[in-house]
């Protein structure tokens, strides 16, 4: 180790002082956040957009379904595809982001993420047939695929270690406040009206970033130190030394390979924090989120809900609440106590979900459709006690395990741990794996039920959160309190604490 010693940035060595640590501290003393959480709020105006787009399909697919128009009316089959091909969308968005965030910066791909956003939910206004409102959709995927890319790297690289984890958790809490605004606002508008009401967001969100500016560390990438003083100064205040952290970044910067090659798969730099980001995207989908979200509405109509609009409220509300939890804490309690908690939970609530459709559920008629069309009847069969309480308390166990932890944390931790010259690549990788792995998840579920029975995949799902866990406990690193120069570090090794 010690032959590397001179090759080793100054502020990442194993000497990392007390005094260095010190002078971190009074820099920080002196900063400001009024700025950076106006910058922040701009940027996740592309989240709550994104939200919007997940949500819209609820409320809209009942209208779309009963519409007297026939060019416009969606079939069962017609109706999961409106409601699924966002995700190809988002899939190929995340590609596309992983391209232009390195080509064009932060702050424009924001800006440019908006037109599809706005463009998508204008053809669905003016949608005269099936296949506008497909484009519509996968438009708004796209764009939405984008802004799960850019907008947590955009808040890394703005935001510093004393607030970074609870900035980068605004990304998620917007998401979830997006759905359920679209589930509100779907109570009061038709679905073209709720189209308008959802393009507000991405509009707000163009205007919004032409005064915010580029994010320092990108600006030192391409060699624009000037820029990216000023950029400093507007998100530290006039009392901050920003010379002072510029001058820091910028030597790690200068201390690392300035462009990507396969051959940097092997630096432990690159290929770990890859490994864990890909691995977290797939657990996070593996969890069974969008099964739970899938039978939200039955469950509330089982345990006497009337109407399955407010139980789906209730529902996003339930995640609105806890991922706000979630980002008060996340730079109090860490990254990795919090995706602990929320993979514990979430195992022991989905083996109670199991545990419930094996006692109310024929395990021979496991089919969704016998499913939805049975469920009551085999309630009102079941002696001597009506069980849908066990499947509303675990499912709200669920979903506040879900916001706590394994919702909001991927996204932040996949914004702090690459290095700059593949954060572009490696970003692009993580939204691939997240949005394809959802595709798959929602349109294999029906066989996973068919094949294993109701109970037998959420008990698989439970086991999947148990390996949550495990994959925590030992490979994810704790980035609470480090600068993303020390976060890197630690990967290639250079840095003791």
């Amino acid at each position: 180790m010690d032959d590397c010693e001179e090759t080793r940035p100054l502020l990442v060595n194993d000497e990392h002082t007390d005094e260095d640590r010190s002078e971190q501290d009074s820099y920080l003393d002196k900063v400001k956040n009024g700025k950076l959480y106006i910058a922040t709020f701009a940027a996740v105006l592309g989240p709550l957009s994104f939200g919007f787009v997940l949500g819209y399909s609820s409320p809209a697919i009942p209208e779309l379904s009963k519409i007297q128009d026939p060019r416009l009316q969606l079939s069962t089959e017609e109706a999961s595809w409106f409601g699924s091909v966002v995700t190809i969308g988002a899939a190929l968005g995340g590609l596309l982001g992983g391209w232009i965030v390195e080509k064009i910066g932060r702050k424009l791909s924001l800006m440019l993420c908006a037109l599809p956003f706005i463009c998508g939910f204008t053809i669905i206004i003016a949608a005269q047939n099936h296949w506008m409102l497909y484009v519509g959709r996968v438009l708004t995927g796209l764009a939405s695929g984008v802004t799960s890319l850019v907008v947590p790297l955009y808040i890394s690289e703005t935001a510093h270690e004393r607030v970074r984890g609870t900035m980068g958790s605004c990304v998620q809490l917007m998401v979830v406040i997006g759905i359920m605004g679209a589930y509100i606002t779907g109570l009061f508008l038709d679905w073209r009206w709720l189209a308008v009401a959802s393009s507000i967001p991405p509009t707000l969100m163009l205007v919004c970033m032409c005064f915010m500016p580029e994010t320092p560390r990108f600006l030192l990438s391409q060699g624009k130190r000037r820029e990216a003083e000023e950029a400093l100064r507007f998100l530290r205040g006039p009392d901050a030394p920003t010379e002072w952290e510029c001058a820091r970044i910028e030597e790690a910067y200068k201390n690392e390979e300035q462009s990507f090659s396969l051959a940097d798969l092997k630096d432990p730099g690159v290929f770990k924090p890859l490994g864990i980001g890909i691995m977290m995207m797939l657990l996070q989908q593996l969890t069974g989120i969008n099964a739970i979200m899938f039978y939200a509405e039955t469950i509330f109509e089982q345990a006497h809900f009337k109407s399955s609009d407010v139980a789906t409220v209730i529902v996003a509300a339930t995640q609105v609440v806890f991922t706000a939890i979630a980002a008060a804490i996340m730079d109090k309690a860490g990254r990795k106590i919090l995706l602990i908690l929320s993979g514990v939970t979430m195992c022991v609530s989905e083996a109670v979900f199991g545990v419930y459709f094996k006692l109310t559920v024929n395990h021979n008629n496991s089919s969704l459709a016998s499913l939805l069309t049975d469920a009551q009847g085999s309630l009102a069969e079941q002696p001597p006690t009506d069980l849908a309480w066990l499947a509303v308390g675990s499912m709200g166990l669920f979903i506040a395990g879900f916001a706590l932890g394994w919702g909001p944390t991927p996204w932040l931790v996949m914004s702090e741990i690459f290095p700059t010259r593949v954060r572009g690549l490696g970003s692009a990788l993580c939204v691939l794996t997240n949005w394809t792995c959802a595709f798959i998840v929602t349109k294999t579920f029906q066989n996973l039920m068919d094949a294993i029975s109701s109970a037998g995949t959420f008990w698989m799902f439970s086991g999947l959160c148990a390996l949550n866990v495990i994959f925590t406990a030992i490979f994810v690193p704790e980035t609470k309190g480090k600068t993303l120069e020390e976060i890197q570090a630690r990967f290639k090794g250079t840095y003791q604490r």
